[in-house]
């Protein structure tokens, strides 16, 4: 097992576009997720996409088992606030076998070693950031949970 930045592997950011796509997006064919996965992972590549930090892939012999994203914004609600702890995502196969754990510990030392104190995510999930460190401390307006992460 191995954590890799893939913010500037392009077959790799496609994946996690596309596995994002499918788990948070709104229900589409499958040539409009793998359409819309490539310009998105080719923006990244081009730098022109500011709300990415970066990337962080977990890999097993060179297969994607799961990803995990800084952004500098989530959403439009909250942009005072940054960065922002996203898209932690583990293939069905692989849940249950700690892998978000490495995933969460990953984020959090690369975003201490760019020099961030803290970091916010939102989730409507209950009880599960907080194993990770997560305290909420607010509510969006669509009614997910609002935490933050000191680092």
């Amino acid at each position: 097992m191995e954590i890799i930045d893939i913010t500037d592997n392009k077959e790799l950011l496609e994946e996690t576009y596309l596995l994002s796509m499918k788990e948070w997006g709104r229900i589409r064919s499958e040539e409009e997720y793998l359409k819309d996965a490539l310009v998105k992972a080719q923006e990244v590549i081009n730098k022109q996409n500011d709300k990415i930090i970066f990337v962080l892939g977990l890999l097993d012999n060179n297969i994607l088992i799961g990803f995990i994203s800084l952004f500098n914004y989530d959403g439009e609600e909250r942009k005072d606030l940054t960065p922002w702890y996203a898209t932690m995502y583990v293939k069905k196969e692989y849940r249950g076998l700690g892998y978000s754990k490495i995933l969460n510990d990953a984020l959090k030392r690369k975003a201490k070693d760019l020099g961030y104190k803290k970091l916010y995510l939102k989730s409507d999930l209950k009880n599960y950031y907080e194993k990770f460190g997560a305290i909420k401390f607010d509510k969006l307006s669509n009614g997910e949970d609002l935490f933050y992460m000191d680092l």
